[in-house]
């Protein structure tokens, strides 16, 4: 947890503030994130990759929160995007238009025409008819649409397979037997500007191959196109590399990540564009809960906590493991539990079967990792409001989201008078 997070005195700490404080002033659950663990993860990439300046776009989905946003931009970053939503919050929290890249397979005209007069830096095209819809749009606005074709390298990541994104039977992207047909048609289309050529393969990656495979057929279709007279300029190589969850996770280093990259460019001059998001956030935030009741069934002993699967899905829905820790370090005896929430799913826990020193009733936990697909992909499942979102700077911390009320539940909605 790159030293951001830590026991002092037997409290767990975010930098120099006991998780106990905060969850004075904002109750549980919550999610807590460290300014420095942000700021150091990017500065590990962008001095790795420091020989090539590529352009380091923050991958939004991870977490959209805008003054995680704001952390980002003010280091210098770009910011990867897949909706006309994360574009605007991209602008709210000052992100730089000409260091946006749009990814996603379903963009809106709306939300082309948004990209298009933000005057993004470029558009990752994932069909043919989308960069039709691209040229239409443009045309209409009397601009060009600046483009990158996402290509399917069809190359397995060796992980799970909901975040497997680069093989043939994926829904992302252009087959790489077909790009060049479809860069000869965008080619002479009077809307579209050719910037770049684009790829991502997957999320949580720990191998340096599947990537440094998908860079050489980049770099091959790149050479080629540039042969045919389309010039390219940029290559984006996504995101992917993966994070430690566990302590027998030992993903690969941005020193190791950039010298691969830096090595298969072998000194070409395109342009890198890279787009990681879960190894910028993932260990700089973590979901504080707390425990509200033990129960003893006839073959397990449940942890009741007041978290749930509406605030961090990953478990649920991919079965993920995530460490979790009292947050008074606990040297009581361990047994085995299940830590579970109260939404009405039997698919709702934390962890199951987790070996875990021995809890009483209003315990405060922390788990881990949870900076990255944990606030973003949360819902209002069981009409739960959805938890704040802190950020620790040294000896302070912030409200960076409030708490959502019982009122906040109904917002919106409205009763037909057939029924009043």
């Amino acid at each position: 947890m790159q030293n951001s997070f830590l026991y002092k005195d037997n409290e767990y700490h975010v930098e120099d503030v006991p998780v106990k404080e905060i969850v004075k002033s904002v109750g549980t659950p919550c999610y807590i994130y460290s300014a420095s663990a942000l700021k150091k993860s990017f500065n590990l990439y962008r001095e790795a990759f420091s020989s090539i300046d590529p352009i380091i776009c923050y991958s939004v989905k991870a977490n959209s929160n805008i003054a995680i946003l704001r952390a980002f931009a003010r280091l210098g970053a770009g910011f990867d995007i897949v909706s006309g939503g994360e574009l605007y919050r991209v602008l709210s929290a000052d992100g730089d238009p000409k260091k946006i890249v749009f990814s996603g397979v379903g963009k809106t005209n709306e939300e082309i025409k948004f990209a298009i007069l933000s005057d993004i830096l470029f558009i990752n095209v994932e069909s043919i008819e989308e960069l039709s819809a691209m040229d239409i749009t443009a045309k209409e606005l009397n601009k060009k649409a600046r483009v990158a074709i996402r290509v399917n390298p069809d190359i397995d990541p060796k992980t799970h397979p909901y975040i497997s994104t680069g093989l043939r039977e994926s829904k992302f992207g252009i087959e790489f037997d077909k790009a060049l047909d479809v860069y000869k048609k965008a080619s002479v289309m009077e809307g579209i500007d050719i910037v770049g050529v684009d790829a991502h393969i997957g999320s949580q990656i720990f191998d340096l191959t599947p990537f440094a495979d998908s860079l050489k057929k980049l770099i091959e279709l790149a050479d080629l196109l540039c042969k045919e007279g389309i010039d390219i300029g940029y290559i984006d190589i996504g995101g992917g590399l993966g994070i430690s969850y566990e302590t027998d996770d030992i993903p690969p280093e941005p020193r190791e990540y950039a010298d691969m990259i830096i090595s298969e460019l072998g000194g070409k001059e395109y342009k890198l564009v890279l787009e990681p998001g879960r190894s910028l956030i993932g260990n700089a935030g973590i979901l504080v809960t707390k425990v509200n009741y033990l129960k003893e069934g006839e073959t397990k002993k449940f942890v009741i906590v007041d978290a749930a699967m509406n605030d961090l899905i990953r478990p649920a829905f991919y079965d993920s493991y995530h460490e979790i820790l009292n947050v008074n370090e606990s040297t009581e005896d361990e047994e085995i539990v299940d830590i579970v929430g109260s939404v009405c799913e039997s698919g709702d826990f934390f962890a199951k079967d987790r070996k875990f020193p021995k809890v009483k009733r209003d315990d405060l936990l922390a788990i881990l990792s949870a900076g990255a697909y944990g606030f973003v992909m949360s819902s209002n499942y069981n009409s739960r409001p959805r938890v704040p979102e802190v950020m620790v700077k040294g000896e302070e911390f912030f409200i960076v989201r409030e708490r959502e009320t019982i009122e906040d539940l109904i917002r919106g909605e409205n009763i037909p008078d057939f029924i009043k």
